[in-house]
């Protein structure tokens, strides 16, 4: 283990505060932000904290992730080791997660020491999918008709309920379109299908026929305050993103209308941090939830050259119980990742005009792993 821990130092507890909660909430700069994980998201997060003033140490199993790169406090321990996530715990002032696959006998480990934002409800809520569909049932806000599988025998009668096409999806850990497979018409071969997933409990989604996804980013502060980044059209290849424009080509009601969504799911979870919520816009003109995610967002990585506001800047305030700061646009701009062998553009793309590159310091480049990401801006 490599681990720093945060110097000693004495904190004058005003009113309504407490030892683990100091200032009723407020971390200063010169404290420590923990974060479990070591992706790029913490990594980003990490550049945005410094900048703020705050350390940051971070908590992964893995060698030279890319969020150690930028921080000399991590914790190389896995997320079941309970010393070790004790140990970081009483090391930092406060702590969030950079994704959702988290375990979350950690957030409970971790969050009986310091305060854990978001927190538990947002990580087990989005880390299944049953759950964030009844959730986002309970919370009124519609979406693509489903059904829960959770063995082969209940597929045939879920999808005679649903119909062709579908998708069958597992409800845990399923990312960048893994864990999926979809059922086009009657020859689908639902055993093949079952088997592609690992034989794993799913749930059955309808494809809907939209006219284009987007999503929404919504941060919410201690306070209970909220400040929206404006929708924006996200397109997908192979299952995973591959370009986030900003602005969406939607119009101001329905951006109004799929904000306001995004706020209402973060007001219900009591969330304190980033929840992304992705969306379809149908071609009658409703939107639908697809599913969400509490914590920076690859559809959020715009914000980093075209937003007074920054994503990571924002979740830092938002946890530390700063003043949110303001989401608006300064500038258009389209988000590209690069994946897998993409990386080789990047002598290119360092020289385009406008164009802001952000490498993620990660050494092998596979199919499907993201590598970077490249904003483009238009003024």
């Amino acid at each position: 283990m490599k681990a720093s821990m945060a110097s000693d130092r004495s904190i004058a507890i005003p009113p309504g505060g407490s030892a683990a909660n100091p200032n009723g909430g407020r971390v200063a700069p010169g404290s420590t932000i923990g974060i479990l994980g070591g992706g790029q998201l913490g990594r980003m997060t990490a550049l945005a904290a410094a900048q703020l003033g705050y350390r940051s140490h971070i908590f992964c199993p893995d060698d030279d992730a890319p969020a150690s790169q930028v921080t000399p406090l991590t914790t190389r321990a896995g997320y079941d080791d309970e010393a070790a996530l004790t140990r970081f715990a009483q090391s930092v002032d406060v702590i969030t997660f950079e994704f959702e696959n988290i375990p979350a006998g950690a957030v409970r480990v971790t969050g009986a020491i310091k305060p854990v934002r978001p927190g538990l409800k947002a990580l087990e809520t989005s880390q299944d999918r049953v759950a964030e569909k009844r959730f986002f049932e309970r919370e009124g806000i519609a979406t693509a008709p489903w059904r829960p599988v959770m063995d082969f025998p209940a597929l045939a009668p879920a999808l005679a309920q649903i119909g062709r096409p579908a998708l069958i999806k597992t409800v845990r850990m399923g990312y960048d379109g893994k864990g999926q497979a979809r059922l086009k018409d009657e020859s689908a071969d639902l055993s093949a299908a079952w088997r592609s997933v690992g034989g794993k409990p799913c749930i059955l989604e309808g494809m809907v026929d939209f006219e284009r996804e987007i999503s929404v980013i919504v941060a919410r502060g201690v306070d209970g305050a909220t400040r929206c980044y404006e929708p924006v059209e996200n397109r997908h290849k192979d299952g995973i993103l591959d370009t986030t424009t900003v602005p969406a080509p939607i119009s101001a009601p329905l951006a109004r209308e799929a904000e306001a969504m995004a706020i209402r799911a973060a007001q219900a979870l009591d969330l304190v941090g980033l929840l992304a919520v992705e969306m379809f816009v149908t071609r009658d003109g409703r939107i639908l939830a697809s599913e969400m995610a509490p914590r920076p967002h690859n559809s959020g990585h715009w914000t980093m050259d075209a937003a007074n506001t920054s994503q990571f800047e924002q979740l830092v305030r938002a946890i530390c119980g700063l003043p949110l700061g303001d989401p608006s646009r300064f500038a258009d701009a389209v988000m590209t990742n690069l994946i897998g062998d993409d990386i080789a553009q990047w002598p290119a793309l360092i020289t385009e005009p406008n164009t802001h590159l952000h490498l993620y310091g990660k050494t092998e480049a596979r199919p499907g792993r993201k590598m970077a990401h490249v904003n483009r801006i238009k003024r």
